[in-house]
């Protein structure tokens, strides 16, 4: 697993994808951070959760090539025949994506510590917006990783998880448009970005924590199936 999270790692920043990822990040957070800084806010955790428009943009790019290419390109016949595990396979490339992604946060630990420096912030709910944006990150990659296994082509993967990406973290906005009560009740319920936004809040909460991290082992499981499907055929 190693060695393919290191493979899969140098390869985003073999291409331009990983250089786009951070560019786009760095440049969203730093103009957010400006606008409550010359405000006068403290409020770091207020950045992370703006920055979720970002996050459905950038996450189809971390996931297009990941499965796609190598079907594409027919080195995945060497994965598949390699002695390592498809689960190896799969949480390799998983953790090489979230990798950079996490990355793409790094700037907010240094606002933190400017805003420190001058007034008494609650560091707590940094951290817990923050972890909620790890995993809704996380839960994304995973369902593009997914669809990315079940096609040859990076831009069709890209498209369809971007699609993806939008119905299931603005499903909330479609359910208001529901005049079924229980129907659009569920529909917000289920949206990531009900379950994101309550990470902005001070109070730890469990369960959208466990839904995250469900919906991410889910997809990951997908995904090695889609695998092992490819790899008895």
């Amino acid at each position: 697993m190693t060695a393919i999270f290191k493979r899969e790692f140098k390869a985003f920043f073999a291409t331009p994808v990983g250089y786009i990822v951070l560019a786009a990040f760095y440049l969203f957070s730093g103009y957010y951070f400006t606008l409550i800084y010359t405000m006068g806010s403290p409020e770091v955790q207020n950045i992370i959760m703006t920055l979720s428009t970002v996050i459905v943009f950038v996450t189809p790019l971390l996931t297009m090539r990941l499965m796609s290419d190598d079907r594409r390109m027919k080195t995945d016949q060497a994965l598949l025949t390699a002695p390592v595990s498809l689960y190896s396979i799969v949480l390799g490339k998983f953790l090489a994506a979230l990798a950079v992604y996490a990355l793409g946060f790094a700037p907010t630990i240094i606002f933190e510590f400017i805003v420190l420096t001058m007034v008494e912030v609650n560091v707590l709910s940094y951290l817990y917006a923050l972890l909620g944006a790890i995993l809704l990150g996380a839960a994304l990659i995973a369902i593009g990783m997914f669809i990315s296994s079940l096609t040859e082509s990076s831009v069709v993967s890209a498209i369809l998880t971007f699609v993806i990406n939008i119905l299931i973290i603005y499903a909330s906005s479609l359910g208001s448009m529901i005049d079924i009560g229980w129907v659009a009740t569920v529909i917000e319920k289920i949206a990531f970005i009900t379950a994101f936004e309550n990470f902005g809040s001070t109070v730890f909460s469990i369960p959208d924590v466990f839904y995250f991290l469900s919906i991410t082992a889910a997809f990951l499981f997908l995904s090695v199936r889609s695998l092992e499907k490819r790899r008895w055929a």
